[in-house]
């Protein structure tokens, strides 16, 4: 049986993750939206912050499964823009878990380890209690309340550290080696960088999946933003200049979790499981090397 699924968002890392292992699947038709101008990959404008527009779409189209890649995560100005950051990361999913109820439709959602306080030593689970300390952890919890309230069939995909087409913290660390030999990393931040195509291979295995409630899926292993940057210099064999620093010489407006590690166990007794973040950091890496070719 054929099934649509909806994309919000498709053109951001994930989306197109999610694009390059389902676009040749023939019992799926992916109907991809995107807040910018269309074009043929992404054929249809969809702001989600509009509650109308959104309900419409979904009713016309009818699609089985919606994910919700679109967010504001740019963590530092949702400090300085609250309203925004509240309309796009708690109306916005508010609106489609609405228009998924009315045609019956599976809301796929995607959320993030700041709706933790990151004051744990060992790895957050589904069950454990939330305590954002940003602006953007406290919208994307938010999102998640809402979604919860609403649906019945849903699926929400806490992740972390993110990392995929266009702006991430590997192409940040190899355009610095470029531009100057000194770099200095955070040492004291411990969590789990997870490619946007593991992800997007989360998603794929959940889609056949019934069960409905909140999954962890972060790469296998734990590691520190300094050690990270360390594994990205190697793989790319870039001299540098590395030097970790504590939290506080990084200063930024939003708060950072100490530790943003996720335990994954949920999914692992489902049978799906995540690649180590060394092995995914070097198939990201590789399919970049070869786009340059």
């Amino acid at each position: 049986m054929e099934r649509r699924i909806l994309i919000t968002g498709a053109n951001g890392q994930l989306g197109l993750a999610i694009n390059q292992l389902l676009s040749e699947r023939e019992d799926i038709t992916l109907i991809n939206t995107c807040l910018s101008e269309s074009s043929a990959y992404c054929p249809i404008k969809l702001d989600i912050t509009n509650p109308m527009g959104v309900m419409n779409l979904v009713q016309e189209l009818s699609p089985q499964i919606i994910i919700n890649c679109a967010a504001h995560t740019q963590v530092d100005l949702c400090e300085s823009d609250q309203e925004k950051a509240y309309t796009i990361n708690a109306l916005g999913p508010k609106y489609l878990a609405e228009a998924a109820k009315a045609v019956e439709a599976r809301l796929i959602h995607i959320s993030t380890d700041y709706v933790f306080s990151g004051e744990k030593t060992e790895p957050y689970t589904e069950e454990d209690d939330t305590e954002p300390q940003s602006v953007y952890g406290s919208t994307k919890l938010a999102g998640e309340e809402f979604i919860k309230s609403i649906c019945d069939n849903y699926q929400i995909v806490r992740t972390a550290w993110l990392y995929g087409e266009g702006k991430n913290f590997v192409r940040t660390m190899l355009r610095l080696a470029e531009e100057k030999k000194d770099i200095k990393v955070v040492s004291d931040q411990y969590g789990c960088p997870t490619s946007a195509l593991e992800l997007a291979r989360v998603l794929v295995f959940l889609i056949d999946k019934e069960e409905s409630g909140i999954f962890h899926a972060v790469c296998e292993g734990v590691t520190t933003w300094y050690e990270f940057a360390k594994e990205i210099f190697r793989l790319a064999e870039k001299e540098v200049n590395l030097s970790p620093i504590p939290t506080e010489e990084y200063r930024v407006a939003a708060k950072r979790p100490a530790y943003s590690v996720l335990d994954t166990g949920k999914l692992n007794a489902m049978g799906c499981h995540l690649k180590h973040w060394k092995d995914a950091l070097k198939e990201y890496m590789d399919g970049l090397a070869a786009s340059e070719l």
